[in-house]
């Protein structure tokens, strides 16, 4: 029979993890009342496809459309910077780095703590710049926000990306090593597919921060809620399109910004699935 320290245990954790899911289905239901009703007025195709945003006009106008192109290219853009330095970094802290480990971790934990406002103001001083001067454009950006955000989610690539590689069984670095393969070879074709699974997440948890990120954003993309036709011009997120706007927006205006954070929800519930699609066919290989 369980005695009380261990049935206290249980009724903890079980009041735990069911807040948990109270919580995450109040939100559901918070952001999906109000934005399937402004859908239902306005309409979702509209809403989705429209390119002019205009909640103030007579009439007004809610087209997101370059908000959300603004946010797509923003978060795959500094996906796309970050994962070959993230990747890189993991396996030198897994395989090569001895006396500075403990030096690099400490420098990696530094970056995760550091505020996202504090990353703004380093790249309106520094970034920006010296991107303007670069390609003769304007210092605020979609460029300037990806190389931000790349910075902003490395720690969670590199941590997770790191775990994972050192999770392998080391006898499948010795065994490889045993058999003739060289240390590059082994971390090639042995190490990083048998940690493919954990290094997926690290990308699936390093876009959802990025495409969620607001503050730093917000402060170096231009909000120019308008389509755009290159990374140098400016542009709207969709995060930056609600903080802009909620602290006045009432009415149907307020209710379209809600309608955003449901778009929002669907499009980081779609990165999660398709990336555990592919985490899952790549476990069945290996």
């Amino acid at each position: 029979m369980k005695n009380t320290k261990e049935r206290f245990g249980e009724i903890l954790f079980l009041i735990s993890a069911a807040m948990s899911v109270i919580l995450i289905f109040l939100i559901i239901f918070f952001i999906f009342r109000s934005g399937i009703k402004f859908v239902s007025k306005y309409g979702l195709v509209p809403f989705i496809t429209g390119e002019k945003w205009a909640p103030t006009a007579k009439p007004a106008s809610f087209g997101i459309l370059p908000m959300i192109v603004g946010s797509l290219i923003v978060t795959g853009l500094s996906t796309l910077i970050a994962l070959p330095f993230g990747l890189a970094v993991s396996i030198f802290m897994a395989y090569y780095a001895d006396k500075s480990y403990n030096f690099l971790k400490s420098l990696i934990n530094l970056l995760a703590a550091i505020p996202s406002v504090v990353y703004g103001f380093f790249a309106m001083v520094v970034l920006a710049p010296r991107i303007g001067k670069i390609f003769h454009t304007a210092q605020f950006n979609m460029l300037t926000a990806s190389i931000l955000l790349s910075i902003m989610i490395l720690p969670t690539m590199v941590n997770i990306s790191e775990n994972s590689l050192r999770q392998v069984p080391k006898v499948f670095y010795t065994g490889s090593l045993a058999l003739g393969a060289t240390k590059e070879e082994t971390i090639h074709h042995v190490m990083i597919p048998y940690a493919k699974s954990g290094i997926f997440s690290s990308i699936i948890l390093a876009i959802g921060r990025a495409i969620g990120e607001t503050m730093a954003v917000y402060l170096v993309v231009g909000n120019q809620p308008r389509m755009p036709g290159s990374i140098l011009d400016g542009s709207r997120t969709l995060t930056t399109n609600i903080v802009l706007e909620m602290g006045y927006a009432s009415g149907m205006h307020r209710e379209s910004l809600i309608a955003t954070g449901m778009v929002l929800f669907f499009f980081i519930l779609l990165i999660n699935i398709i990336f555990n699609i592919i985490r899952s066919k790549n476990q069945q290989k290996y």
